[in-house]
């Protein structure tokens, strides 16, 4: 069974940094294509950032390109979130997913961590 944990939210300052991590297991990882969603209080869930297998290529939304980065290693069978210069706005739950190969099933959602609304 597939299962992504995510680790690394926490109270920051506006204007800081937060690295998130996602590990999975019970797959194989080097054939996911891995995201980050999340969804603030009272809001639709969101797409944060997207990550090929290979790592080759990266997509943001508009609202963090620029300041958030999605990385994987494929070792540690982990995709990370590097987000910097953090806004109010940036208050969520934050979701990995993974996302197997088209025809081989559907995309796993990991249960999320907090980034609370800086200090």
């Amino acid at each position: 069974q597939v299962q992504l944990v995510e680790s690394g939210g926490g109270l920051v300052q506006a204007g800081g940094s937060l690295k998130l991590s996602c590990v999975v297991t019970g797959g194989t990882f080097s054939r996911y294509r891995m995201g980050w969603y999340r969804q603030a209080p009272g809001k639709e869930r969101e797409f944060v950032a997207g990550i090929w297998q290979s790592a080759e290529n990266t997509y943001y939304s508009s609202s963090v390109e620029g300041r958030f980065t999605i990385s994987r290693d494929n070792a540690k069978n982990t995709v990370y979130l590097q987000m910097n210069a953090l806004k109010p706005e940036d208050t969520a739950v934050y979701h990995c997913t993974a996302a197997p190969p088209p025809a081989e099933g559907s995309e796993y959602w990991g249960q999320g961590t907090q980034v609370p609304g800086s200090s």
